[in-house]
């Protein structure tokens, strides 16, 4: 997905999420120890970017399996 600075037209990146599914609940992968603030923040970013709604948030490092289901409900246009 491309992104764009406010409403200039200019490309100044691009996002990439590990999965969307049926363009409505975006899923991101982590293999890591705990996880922190930084990753439900890119989350966030990542649904207000895409304008969604529901993410889930899966890391497969820690001992047992952890998922959060992440809600982003403000500025979805």
């Amino acid at each position: 997905m491309p992104i764009y600075y406010k409403e200039y037209k200019e490309e100044v990146g691009l996002r990439r999420v590990d999965f969307l599914v049926e363009g409505k609940v975006l899923v991101e992968l982590k293999a890591i120890t705990i996880l922190e603030d930084v990753h439900l923040a890119q989350i966030l970013n990542y649904l207000k970017a895409y304008k969604l709604e529901v993410g889930l948030l899966i890391n497969f490092g820690a001992k047992s399996l952890v998922t959060k289901r992440v809600i982003q409900t403000k500025n979805i246009v």
